[in-house]
């Protein structure tokens, strides 16, 4: 899939958080498809595992021990954006992942968006709390998670049904979630990078673990998935459900 068109990821730093937020309060009415991704330091907190069947052990997990784990880690952690890696609590292999894709935590940490700042502009954005906005993500429990934590500024709620109803609250039951979606569609499997090139889809620009680009690759593959597996029935019956947390919004 090629694009004919200049595709430029704007950079947002927390000098111009307003004047981005207000070019999407302009555009969201006509184009109310969002998606989206997220960085964060890794995961700290794993359930205790037998090595010899490691796999078969996370098969087992049910959606609330998935909830309770991603819990244990969004409420210790920071996005990116205000994260300190000189104090805050993270995964040392995944901060290394993402200074080799370029995220200057320097930079993000004298510049970058105050989480309360941004919590207050997206509630009055028209991304959050309108029925006509659809959000496409992929393998997006902890993405979710994370923005409910900066929008109700406190931990996340205790369980998992409370988290799906907070969740419906802010970003209705238009959520897509392409890793759950493709267990509906033969021969995809992996992560984005690896679906995406099965679809024959390519990353129009930038670089992976950038959440600006790996947004627009998810968003390219959800489209190519929608017209080749659910030209008949649409995406819409797969809607509202997040993978690891099989449980509908």
């Amino acid at each position: 899939m090629e694009y004919s068109k200049e595709i430029v990821i704007r950079e947002v730093w927390s000098c111009n958080l307003e004047s981005e937020f207000e070019l999407i309060r302009e555009l969201i009415d006509e184009f109310p498809y969002i998606s989206m991704d997220t960085e964060f330091p890794g995961v700290v907190f794993r359930p205790p595992v037998d090595p010899a069947n490691n796999r078969n052990y996370f098969r087992q997990l049910k959606p609330s021990d998935h909830y309770r784990i991603l819990k244990s880690n969004v409420d210790a952690l920071n996005l990116i954006q205000g994260f300190d890696v000189e104090r805050d609590a993270h995964a040392p292999d995944s901060i290394e992942l993402l200074r080799r894709q370029g995220i200057d935590f320097g930079r993000n940490r004298e510049e970058g968006v105050d989480s309360a700042r941004f919590a207050e502009l997206i509630m009055s954005s028209g991304l959050v709390c309108n029925g006509s906005v659809s959000w496409v993500t992929f393998h997006s429990a902890y993405d979710f998670g994370y923005l409910v934590k900066i929008l109700t500024r406190r931990d996340l709620p205790s369980g998992l049904v409370e988290f799906l109803r907070v969740l419906r609250v802010f970003f209705g039951n238009k959520i897509y979630d392409v890793k759950h979606m493709m267990r509906f569609c033969n021969s995809l499997f992996g992560g984005l990078d690896r679906v995406a090139r099965t679809l024959d889809v390519n990353r129009a620009v930038g670089k992976c673990h950038q959440a600006g680009s790996d947004s627009l690759l998810t968003w390219h593959a959800f489209q190519k998935m929608r017209d080749v597996f659910f030209v008949k029935d649409g995406p819409e019956q797969h809607a509202g459900v997040l993978y690891g947390l099989e449980v509908l919004c």
